[in-house]
């Protein structure tokens, strides 16, 4: 399917062997992760040296027919201001470690390490909010050097991940809206010397560009670790706000044009293939949905990520479920039991204010809750009774926006992933703030595995 789709380059926030291993040989570009958990051990040489041996050398990146294993994540947004100081001064050691212990294999060349960065890390002064002002956080500044040096001194890109859907979200409305896309504005950011900025990614971009400048290093390469658009859980979460944002992004990337103060192509990782529906929603209702296919494998809309006018492709052989959903019975008027139990496990985000299902009875919602439990119980016997309250039914109980879901045969059950809460200010335009994994198994587990799909034309 990733081939199918032109997508050649994949990030993943772990190293699942049986991910890892369908990907030997297909030629796909592959950056895996390394867990926040494991930072404070990277510390010790011997460590790193063991993480390389067990999850890079093994794999045989340079081989034809191995894993073409081309960037690892050293921690994922360890400079969050939720995680304090835990994380400050063992990162840096970590990512020296890692990139030596590659070095050490033989890997160093075609193998980077890098520390995907949430963009809270720079920003511009309430006095001055324009890019070309951008500087690195007063609290982070020697450990985010340690960091510059290692990355300068092997050749490795600075990554960071932008959300302009979080600039909106946390803007409360102060925000404006049309700059979270790429349609233009009518009163675009003025900066220095004539520069305008229309949308806020090429202001994000441009304001860590200077920062990076301001640090001496002008010339270090940033990479996009995540950028996406949710699907629903919040009211600008929705399919066709979705697709505006990856249509108008894939063209501006295709056109190769860059921003002002980094002009040229610029490569960027897309958030994410799947939902995750086991993932925490403390940020938002809108965590379980970043995915741009639905769990059945199928497009939520069209895009073309390959510039030749051909739109996604859905995932074959996918064994979906018997066509039968889970409703309430019409006499039941009780739901408050059943839809705690159900939501308890399953997702019940679209039926939360803003959402997809929000304007559904309350009877339609109780339904809504039990059938994606049951689905999710891959229909099994006993598990659309709760006390009698519930039955299966053959026609299709989906209205409007609220799509009542069918499953699919599972072939594993995997652990569910951490995601911290970021509550990052996101006042200025030039700044963006994020948090959040997300995304499914290519195997279509549940929870567990993380896709990013890079865009590339070239």
């Amino acid at each position: 399917m990733l081939q199918e789709n032109g997508i050649k380059k994949v990030k993943l926030f772990n190293n699942d062997d049986t991910i890892l291993n369908a990907l030997a040989g297909t030629g796909i570009e592959v950056m895996i992760g390394i867990s926040n958990q494991l930072l404070k051990d990277l510390v010790n040489p011997d460590v790193a040296m063991k993480w390389v041996k067990e999850n890079v050398t093994r794999y045989e990146p340079k081989s034809p027919k191995g894993v073409n294993i081309t960037l690892i994540g050293v921690g994922n947004e360890p400079f969050l201001r939720d995680y304090k100081d835990t994380l400050t001064n063992v990162t840096g050691p970590a990512l020296e470690n890692m990139q030596n212990a590659l070095n050490d294999a033989g890997l160093g060349d075609t193998t980077k390490a890098t520390v995907p960065l949430n963009a809270d890390v720079y920003l511009s002064p309430s006095w001055n909010p324009v890019p070309s002002a951008g500087f690195f956080r007063s609290d982070i500044v020697d450990p985010l050097n340690y960091i510059l040096k290692v990355l300068n001194k092997n050749k490795a890109p600075f990554m960071v991940n932008i959300y302009p859907f979080l600039s909106l979200f946390y803007g409360n409305g102060a925000f404006p809206f049309d700059y979270a896309f790429f349609d233009g504005v009518s009163n675009p950011l003025k900066d220095k010397d004539g520069v305008e900025y229309s949308n806020c990614f090429d202001a994000n971009l441009d304001t860590c560009a200077a920062a990076l400048a301001g640090a001496g290093y002008g010339n270090m390469t940033i990479m996009v670790g995540e950028m996406g658009w949710p699907t629903d859980g919040n009211p600008y979460a929705n399919v066709t706000l979705a697709e505006k944002f990856y249509k108008g992004f894939v063209s501006y990337l295709a056109k190769g044009k860059g921003s002002p103060r980094r002009p040229g192509y610029i490569d960027a990782y897309l958030f994410a293939l799947f939902d995750e529906d086991r993932k925490s929603t403390l940020p938002g209702n809108f965590e379980t949905h970043w995915g741009i296919y639905y769990d059945d494998g199928t497009p939520k809309f069209p895009l073309d990520l390959r510039g030749n006018k051909k739109n996604l492709v859905s995932v074959p052989n996918v064994e979906r479920l018997s066509k039968k959903w889970c409703v309430i019975k019409p006499d039941v008027k009780n739901f408050t039991g059943l839809m705690s139990y159900a939501c308890d496990r399953a997702d019940c985000t679209p039926l939360t204010n803003g959402s997809s299902c929000q304007n559904l009875s309350d009877a339609d919602k109780a339904s809504y809750a039990v059938n994606t439990y049951f689905q999710n119980q891959q229909q099994q016997n006993g598990t659309c009774d709760f006390e009698g309250k519930a039955t299966t039914t053959t026609k299709d109980p989906s209205q409007g926006t609220c799509k009542f879901t069918i499953g699919f045969k599972t072939l594993t059950s995997l652990a569910p992933s951490s995601s911290p809460s970021d509550h990052s200010d996101a006042k200025a335009p030039s700044s963006s703030s994020t948090s959040h994994l997300a995304s499914k198994s290519l195997a279509f587990a549940s929870i567990g595995i993380f896709f990013i799909v890079s865009i590339f034309f070239m």
